[in-house]
């Protein structure tokens, strides 16, 4: 009984969200969008944690994102967004909001031509904004019902927007590889990678595991990762990680 008064109280919705580390950028799109394999026209879903403490020690975390898939015989077309905050005795330690859309044109049954641009804040990791365009082509060199693995390669530019007030414009070259086997009829593990090359390289990674608890729900465990090479000023760290188990709703 005296350890159950000392556990502060934890009150939870939509899932559990853990934060090993205020995370600067997660630009890998690991959702597989081969329309020559789509089970449907559109595709959805969205994820969701939240977590909040309070007693002798009060602090909240939130994280929720979402991606949406519509499909053609040849093209796809998806958008995403994802959002997180922390803060600790009501004062805010950590902030982020990031956007994009995708294109997707298949020429053949494994070769394809891309396009994607992302919009991102995290002022708490030095970047007031990132834009990032990038295009290219993309080889599928699995598409099956088990296993998917797809990578893809193009020019792009960057424009950084720091919290100091100094901007950057940088072109990059983009590489990204991305993974996914069907484990069994209810779990879904995914691996994905994606490197911008410049003079600040950036690299970001981010493993999955999705378990499925009805045709609606699922759990989804994600660690991700991001490393710059030359981090802002504000912001020395060259590593970032997050941590996140969330509930997600496929629509």
């Amino acid at each position: 009984m005296k350890l159950l008064k000392t556990v502060p109280v934890l009150v939870m919705a939509a899932g559990v969200f853990v934060s090993m580390h205020a995370f600067a950028d997660d630009t890998v799109f690991t959702v597989m969008d081969d329309p020559s394999t789509a089970k449907a026209p559109f595709e959805g879903g969205v994820n969701g944690g939240y977590l909040a403490q309070s007693g002798n020690t009060k602090s909240s975390s939130l994280t929720a994102d979402s991606t949406l898939t519509w499909y053609g015989e040849t093209t796809a077309w998806s958008l995403w967004g994802n959002a997180s905050n922390t803060s600790s005795n009501d004062v805010r330690s950590s902030e982020k909001y990031a956007v994009g859309g995708r294109s997707r044109y298949n020429m053949t049954d494994y070769d394809y031509l891309f396009g994607q641009a992302s919009w991102l804040t995290d002022r708490y990791n030095g970047y007031r904004d990132r834009d990032v365009l990038t295009a290219g082509y993309g080889r599928q060199f699995l598409n099956g019902p088990v296993h998917s693995l797809r990578f893809e390669f193009g020019p792009g530019v960057r424009y950084d927007k720091y919290t100091d007030g100094n901007t950057k414009t940088t072109g990059l070259g983009y590489a990204s590889g991305t993974y996914a086997w069907q484990m069994t009829d209810n779990t879904k593990f995914t691996q994905g990678v994606s490197v911008f090359g410049a003079d600040d390289t950036t690299v970001n990674s981010e493993t999955a595991l999705n378990v499925a608890i009805n045709a609606h729900f699922a759990l989804k465990v994600a660690y991700n990762l991001t490393w710059n090479s030359q981090p802002p000023s504000t912001a020395p760290d060259h590593t970032d990680r997050r941590t996140t188990v969330t509930l997600g709703y496929k629509m």
